[in-house]
């Protein structure tokens, strides 16, 4: 299960995507109790793009839209016609809904660059979406069980994500030893980012230190070794992003005043799909010095898509930090450390706030919230932010490449893009 030489990217020159900018909802909302639903997170994150980028609705040729379980949290299917009616001018144009799981954000990503690297249309508008909080923490658990290979792994099991990530901590520990206390300050260093960011649903989170912590009363078990501050949140919200091609972002850069150096772009990405079952991936990789070999394929595909060597040359990332254990996956997955050594980036604070290569800047999805279609797209929305100097408090200083990990599902799914600007 190595990441197969048969499986690199072709050495081939594609136009550039440029990201223009975009909006996010404010992930600490709760739709339901304010009377709204669904359409309304699509419209406003939509017409807010626009108007942030200042890119009419009328230029918009192709929409994507990724979202995983609508159906079963809302009853509401075929989401592309929600998009259509956020504007008027939008109506009429194509536009395809996308589902990996939590990485239906980043395929829909990969769709529109696809269009537009195709030469199809100059100006795609992204969407990503989820309405989750409208029911019980414990029934929107058992929905994110579609997730993973149904009944064979979610058969009577309460909470399946965390049960099924703490395999991943299992294995982490057998192979190479784990340690709590690096999880915890992956955690720690998580929700203290999320304090400074305005969107984060976290971010008027009081947190004892018992939350970071084997403590039953303030942090307690849901599965195995998951524990309550070990997982996103159950997170309402959406994003949307304007990718365009080189000749309409050259236009727009001119309207505004700007070079077009100073649009971020994505330079490269990666897109892998492993086997449904985490046992299986886990069993397979034995033997191997990475937990999942086709996540670190993909995180190899966009390097050699965007042409550099490895981590140093990235300013910032954004890792999945669905859990704890992911994130931890994420810091050697992208080599920031050795295989089954993230601990060392986390001992020496590389991977912190203020160290060489923070992770989570704006506080990942555990800060931030994890609303399971948007996630993709608000780490784009992220990382374009940080390479143009527009992420405020959470700002890297002199960011000038970013790279994401949005996976979907027990990793099942890999997106890995890479932002930057010229």
């Amino acid at each position: 299960m190595t990441a197969s030489p048969r499986l690199a990217p072709r050495d081939r020159a594609l136009p550039p995507v440029f990201v223009l900018g975009g909006h996010q909802t404010d992930f600490a909302r709760n739709i339901t109790r304010e009377g709204k639903g669904l359409f309304d997170l699509v419209g406003e994150a939509a017409t807010r793009a626009l108007e942030a980028t200042g890119a009419e609705a009328r230029e918009v040729e192709v929409g994507h839209v990724g979202s995983f379980i609508p159906e079963l949290y809302t009853g509401q299917s075929h989401l592309g016609g929600l998009l259509a009616e956020a504007h008027p001018d939008l109506a009429g144009i194509p536009i395809t809904r996308h589902e990996a799981a939590c990485a239906s954000g980043g395929v829909a990503v990969l769709a529109a660059m696809a269009d537009l690297q195709a030469g199809r249309y100059d100006v795609a508008l992204v969407l990503g979406v989820e309405l989750m909080r409208a029911q019980s923490g414990f029934e929107s658990q058992q929905k994110l069980g579609a997730a993973a290979w149904v009944p064979r792994e979610t058969a009577g099991v309460a909470y399946p994500w965390p049960e099924l990530f703490s395999h991943v901590a299992e294995e982490y520990d057998r192979r190479y030893g784990l340690r709590r206390e690096h999880l915890a300050a992956l955690a720690r260093n998580n929700y203290e980012n999320a304090r400074r960011n305005p969107n984060a649903q976290t971010r008027t989170w009081t947190l004892s230190e018992g939350a970071f912590a084997e403590d039953d009363k303030e942090n307690p078990v849901i599965a195995g070794r998951t524990r309550r501050y070990d997982a996103s949140p159950v997170t309402d919200g959406a994003a949307c992003v304007v990718l365009a091609s080189a000749d309409y972002a050259a236009a727009w850069a001119r309207r505004r005043g700007v070079p077009i150096e100073s649009v971020a772009r994505i330079e490269g990405y990666g897109h892998r799909t492993a086997r449904m079952g985490m046992k299986d991936k886990l069993e397979a990789s034995r033997g191997e010095p990475y937990v999942f070999p086709h996540v670190r394929g993909a995180v190899l595909d966009a390097f050699s898509r965007a042409r550099i060597e490895g981590p140093s040359a990235l300013s910032a990332v954004e890792a999945h930090d669905c859990f704890t254990i992911s994130h931890y996956m994420g810091i050697d997955h992208f080599g920031i450390a050795p295989p089954g050594e993230p601990f060392r980036a986390i001992e020496d604070g590389t991977v912190l706030r203020g160290g060489k290569l923070p992770v989570n800047p704006g506080g990942g999805l555990m800060g931030i919230g994890h609303p399971v279609g948007a996630t993709g797209v608000r780490m784009l929305l992220d990382a374009q932010k940080q390479v143009t100097g527009a992420a405020g408090e959470n700002q890297v200083p002199g960011a000038k490449r970013v790279a994401t990990l949005n996976i979907g599902g027990s990793a099942t799914t890999a997106v890995v893009l890479v932002i930057g600007r010229a």
